[in-house]
């Protein structure tokens, strides 16, 4: 493992301790800007060309052009898995609409800065949080309208995290004002009803179209399990079988408490559990070394 973590900003890698942007950068005054986390799994960027498709949508509904050819994007994200020795680890991409005098409006013709950084995380407690299950507390969804879209003006989110936090769980399930889950703070949502109905949240600008849950789906049905999609209020949550959370970073990860009343026993249900298996194989299949 490099003694030293790599960054890369607008062409160059940079040593992680000094990279930086411009001051003027609409990303930092603004949060004009979206991201991506990638997982990396044995070298394997995992689900890099659903976790790209989205970036483009994303910047699309913006209006703010890509920064590089997305081949060109595939050798920058494998050379900084290289430059930092990753095994296991993780990829943080983020692309603002550029630098610019500090205006609300947009001027055109910027040209969007883009910052990709990389860390290291240890699969055996990733595995372990599988094992056990974690807890959430449910929360007031207080975002913007147009949540399908991965920007970077994340502070309700943060604010719903910490909060979860500091009441010793690991995730808040946001709840809209008709009183439906629409998604967590960092994560999709899904529950598996009494009668064993696997339900999601449908896709709208009310939830992000998650790159993991999409997956899912593609291994669901595959296997020939059905899911839902549709919308589920925070009382029908409650008295789930069971209920699951899917990130990059989590796979299919059970939640065993929720707002202090035990879920399924308070451990990871047979679903959540063949969820994660079917996923963590499609995803392994398709993906392909980094080096």
């Amino acid at each position: 493992m490099p003694s030293a973590r790599w960054a890369y900003v607008n062409g160059q890698y940079l040593p992680h301790a000094i990279a930086g942007v411009h001051v003027e950068d609409r990303g930092l005054q603004f949060a004009d800007a979206v991201y991506e986390v990638c997982a990396i799994n044995d070298r394997r960027l995992m689900d890099e060309e659903e976790h790209l498709d989205r970036l483009e949508r994303s910047l699309r509904e913006l209006d703010i052009p890509m920064p590089m050819a997305r081949a060109s994007l595939k050798l920058v994200l494998r050379e900084l898995v290289r430059r930092n020795g990753l095994r296991d680890g993780i990829i943080y991409l983020q692309v603002t609409r550029g630098i610019a005098r500090r205006d609300h409006a947009a001027p055109s013709g910027l040209r969007p800065t883009l910052i990709l950084t990389a860390r290291p995380v240890n699969p055996a407690v990733l595995a372990a949080r599988r094992q056990s299950g974690v807890i959430a507390i449910s929360h007031p969804d207080e975002r913007w309208a147009r949540c399908d879209i991965k920007s970077t003006a994340l502070l309700p989110n943060t604010l719903a995290k910490t909060a979860a936090r500091r009441q010793g769980a690991f995730e808040a399930i946001l709840v809209d004002g008709e009183g439906y889950v629409t998604e967590g703070a960092s994560t999709n949502v899904w529950i598996v009803t009494k009668e064993g109905e696997i339900v999601t949240r449908n896709l709208s600008h009310d939830i992000l179209p998650g790159v993991t849950r999409r997956v899912i789906l593609d291994a669901a049905a595959e296997a020939q399990m059905r899911i839902t999609q549709r919308r589920f209020t925070l009382q029908e949550t409650k008295s789930a079988q069971e209920i699951f959370l899917t990130a990059a970073t989590l796979g299919a990860t059970a939640v065993i408490e929720l707002d202090g009343s035990p879920i399924g026993g308070r451990r990871p249900g047979p679903i959540s559990q063949r969820i994660q298996s079917l996923y963590a194989d499609l995803a392994r299949r398709r993906a392909i070394p980094s080096a």
